[in-house]
């Protein structure tokens, strides 16, 4: 049982309800890696920063389904990842350019939805790294 914790010690680490840990691990966001004795649920504690993750993601607008879909997805392969974002990015410009003067709010509020989300990539990777 060393370094797992059960159901309530891993919602009071992470700063949530029991409730919380039983609603991601319904939606296959936590996984209990094995049982007790007494038949609690027990996570590693590495679960507590999977929680932080999925609650930064949720504050920046990202859906519990795309958070499951992209816990259950292989690993990405970063330079990918930047190469798809940086030819999004040219499209962004583009459609900047020939839109309208109203179009153009829309696609700054938009632009600046996706500046937040990538901050919040560099600081979950970033964390990540310092952690390691």
């Amino acid at each position: 049982m060393d370094g797992l914790l059960r159901i309530g010690q891993l919602a009071a680490a992470a700063g949530v309800s029991t409730r919380t840990v039983d609603f991601y691990t319904g939606l296959g966001l936590l996984s209990a890696v094995e049982r007790s004795d007494a038949g609690y649920r027990l996570y590693p504690a590495s679960a507590v920063d999977v929680i932080a993750t999925i609650q930064q993601l949720e504050a920046h607008g990202v859906g519990l389904d795309r958070i499951a879909g992209a816990f259950s997805a292989p690993a990405a392969d970063v330079a990918e990842v930047v190469q798809r974002l940086d030819s999004d990015l040219d499209s962004l410009r583009s459609a900047v350019e020939a839109a309208g003067p109203q179009a153009r709010v829309l696609l700054a509020v938009l632009g600046g939805h996706a500046d937040s989300l990538i901050r919040a990539a560099i600081d979950l990777a970033t964390s990540k790294t310092a952690a390691v």
